[in-house]
């Protein structure tokens, strides 16, 4: 029992007894829950960053101004504006990453219960899309007009049940799919990558967690600048994902497709680190308290 631990962990990649995949939903939701309510401001200060296109002047001039603008005009409160939808979104998010990746990991291993990298690499790819079809996408899609209905002369959602409401008596269900290819893109790189890093760094992977997080966010922050300008509220100007990065590239240039990646990266380091540190713990605690051999 004292052996179930998370994959990522086990040493030199050798035989070790496989995660129960309810244990792996129920430490996934919960690590996701208290993720998302340390490092929600960074996430509301990317997001603006990402959906203030070129003026002159900006309505930002960087992240220290974007929360003082934000402070002054809402309060503290509103560097938390749209946690519900992610708080509602992240549990369930969480739960389907690590449910997904043990589920590919315990049908990918070989005899000896190793996994390639090559394998791991696609155990982390499966378990981004699940997360970005079943959860991700209608979550950041909501998360991303709230935020950006935060800034509107005339605010209109009043919360998250009457938000979702107005979005889908406006758009119908898949308005809270808007994104949805970007959004499968980013989240499939993501944890290709970070799931890859992990397997890969073994024992060290509390140390490098951060490692793991910052090569995610180098490596697809264009895509998440794309994904947010689809599900904001003005995405109806793009014809699809394609166009909208195209038309990014055209009126802003090269650098706009970094927008928002300092305080992104300090959100996701803190993630990967975070998530996967108390995910392991509560694996521990489920094998007290639960017996699954």
């Amino acid at each position: 029992m004292g052996s179930e631990r998370p994959r990522w962990a086990a040493a030199g990649g050798g035989s070790r007894k496989v995660t129960h995949p309810v244990k792996a939903v129920l430490a996934g939701g919960i690590a996701g829950g208290i993720e998302i309510c340390i490092t929600f401001p960074t996430e509301y200060v990317k997001t603006q960053l990402q959906l203030d296109e070129r003026a002159n002047p900006p309505r930002y001039k960087g992240i220290g101004d974007c929360i003082r603008v934000t402070v002054r005009d809402h309060g503290p409160k509103g560097l938390y504006r749209g946690l519900s939808s992610l708080l509602y979104g992240s549990i369930p998010k969480s739960a389907v990453r690590f449910g997904t990746f043990e589920f590919l990991h315990n049908r990918m291993v070989d005899a000896n219960g190793k996994l390639s990298h090559g394998r791991s690499f696609l155990c982390g790819l499966g378990a981004g899309i699940a997360e970005a079809v079943f959860v991700v996408c209608p979550m950041e899609t909501i998360k991303v007009k709230f935020i950006h209905d935060q800034c509107s002369p005339n605010p209109r959602y009043q919360g998250f049940i009457h938000g979702v409401r107005e979005i889908i008596q406006e758009q119908g269900f898949r308005g809270t799919y808007q994104g949805v290819t970007a959004t499968v893109l980013k989240q499939g790189s993501n944890q290709a990558i970070r799931f890859f890093v992990m397997t890969t760094l073994r024992n060290w992977y509390k140390a490098f967690g951060v490692t793991a997080g910052a090569a995610s966010v180098f490596g697809n922050t264009p895509l998440d600048v794309v994904k947010t300008r689809m599900q904001g509220l003005e995405s109806l100007k793009y014809r699809n994902t394609l166009d909208c990065a195209l038309q990014i590239f055209k009126t802003e240039g090269l650098f706009a497709f970094y927008k928002g990646t300092i305080p992104r990266l300090g959100r996701v380091c803190l993630d990967v680190a975070i998530v996967f540190v108390i995910y392991e713990e509560v694996v521990k605690i489920l094998n007290m308290i639960w017996k699954t051999d």
